[in-house]
């Protein structure tokens, strides 16, 4: 199996909405975009499939030495290997690749985030890092377009997070404010025990608002120029905004399931996003 095949393998397997965001891109777009997105998967794995925090901690410091192979040594991992002509191509940081593992290496120390401004870290390095890594696969003429890769990435995350909620409690993670928890009278023992109330409810809205406003503020910083170059952030946009949407209009039961959206709604949601932008 080739480097590339593995990665292609790796996005398959997710279900991810960003597999089908990926489909229209040309052949050296589509492998660097995979390659990118099943590093980020194998980083996020290490944490998430290992109950050793020590364990979880050893792998991802390996993989900050596969990150210094890419940009200067032999790699090992096939993910890694086919990242060295993509970084190369691409003239990707190899500090913000540094970064995303920063960010998994956070689930091991922290399963509660005080205030938004602390929780705004991590949503930054797991996936607005992400987004700007992405932004220089697809390309772009203007550099306001760094702020929408920016912004729409913690719009993503805020999303995740919001979708996510109950499946985190389980793992005794609880990514929402703790004084945003306090502010609406929803203390974590409610959270912990999938108990759903009114001030959950309230709580959740203000957390989906803050996601839209997200999503506002990225589409603004867009430069009509590069919406084009663009268009595949912008498919991953129009899913997870479906996604959010479905979660609200489904009753926000978050604690006891996972709302997601079919692989024929996906397919659809990117179909209408690319010939549309």
């Amino acid at each position: 199996m080739t480097p590339d095949q593995y990665c292609q393998d790796k996005a398959a397997a997710s279900g991810s909405s960003f597999y089908y965001s990926f489909m229209f891109l040309p052949p050296d777009k589509r492998r660097a975009i995979t390659a990118l997105y099943a590093f980020c998967r194998e980083v996020d794995d290490a944490v998430d499939e290992c109950s050793d925090a020590q364990v979880a901690r050893t792998t991802l410091n390996w993989w900050r030495a596969q990150v210094a192979e890419i940009y200067g040594g032999k790699p090992q991992h096939p993910v890694a290997q086919a990242l060295v002509p993509v970084v190369q191509q691409f003239n990707l940081s190899q500090e913000h690749l540094l970064e995303i593992i920063d960010g998994m290496e956070m689930d091991i120390d922290q399963a509660r985030y005080p205030d938004f401004k602390s929780l705004q870290l991590y949503c930054y390095r797991v996936a607005s890092v992400v987004g700007l890594l992405s932004a220089e696969i697809f390309g772009y003429s203007d550099r306001q377009t760094l702020k929408y890769a920016h912004d729409l990435g913690i719009a993503f995350q805020i999303t995740n997070i919001i979708r996510d909620v109950g499946e985190d409690a389980r793992r005794n993670r609880i990514y929402l404010p703790m004084d945003e928890m306090r502010q609406f009278g929803v203390p974590a023992a409610d959270i912990l025990n999938a108990r759903e109330t009114e001030n959950f409810h309230k709580l959740m809205a203000f957390q989906i608002e803050r996601a839209q406003r997200y999503y506002r503020q990225a589409f603004e910083h867009l430069p009509p120029a590069d919406r084009k170059a663009q268009r595949t952030g912008l498919i991953m946009a129009a899913i997870y905004r479906a996604t959010l949407d479905e979660v609200a209009s489904s009753g926000c039961h978050v604690l006891k399931e996972r709302v997601s959206l079919t692989p024929l709604r996906k397919l659809w949601l990117a179909y209408k996003t690319w010939f549309k932008n």
